[in-house]
This record gives structure tokens, C-alpha cells and sequence, in this order.
């Protein structure tokens, strides 16, 4: 089972080694649309943190590798938890979330 938190550089090179068989992870964005307008990664899911207990069972697959992104990192964890607690099992939070994303990887993404 992976730790709670990935940090944006493991993040990062998960996603560059999806070529390698790994496959990419399901990026969960769990902020508000407003907040996703002006920053996400791209190929993001956008499910809104009051929305998932509603959507998670439709939309995602318990056996995936999910990484939960919010602004700092407090949303995407409390997310985190409860998809864990759901059966999502390798549910991770994006550590300090798009915030430190954009510091650490990606600098052109616009900081709110």
C-alpha cells in the first residue's frame, strides 16, 4: 500500500514513466471549478471535494492509482482518507498540492 502523500518530483516522474508500462495514475482534482479554471494539470479529473462521496463510485476505479490534487495539500488528503476508508486503497495526496506543483514542476502554471 503507497504512503498517504506523493510529493510533485515523485509525481512527476511516475507520470514520465507511464510509457514504461507503469501507466499513468488517475489525477483527481477536487478543488472548486474557479480554482481549476485558473491552475491544473492537464488530464486532471475535476470532482469538486463535496462531490466525491457522490461521484467516487461511478467515475473511478477502486483498484487505480489515484492521486487527489488540490490548492496545499488539506482537501486532497481529507479526500484521500476517506476514498482509503471507501476501498480505494493506492489513493495518494499530491503533497503541498498544485501550489508546490507549480513551484517544483511546472513554474508556468499560474499560482493563486
Amino acid at each position: 500500500m503507497p504512503e498517504y502523500e506523493i510529493t510533485p518530483q515523485e509525481l512527476a516522474q511516475l507520470m514520465e514513466r507511464k510509457d514504461a508500462g507503469t501507466g499513468s495514475p488517475v489525477l483527481l482534482d477536487v478543488r472548486e471549478p474557479g480554482e481549476y479554471a485558473i491552475a491544473h494539470i492537464e488530464g486532471s479529473l475535476l470532482m469538486p471535494m463535496g462531490d466525491v462521496p457522490g461521484r467516487a463510485f461511478q467515475e473511478l476505479d477502486p483498484e487505480a492509482h489515484i492521486v487527489a490534487i488540490c490548492h496545499h495539500g488539506v482537501r486532497s488528503m481529507n479526500v484521500t482518507v476517506w476514498l482509503r476508508n471507501q476501498g480505494f486503497e493506492r489513493t495518494q495526496s499530491l503533497r503541498g498540492g498544485i501550489d508546490a506543483w507549480s513551484v517544483a514542476v511546472d513554474p508556468a502554471l499560474a499560482r493563486y
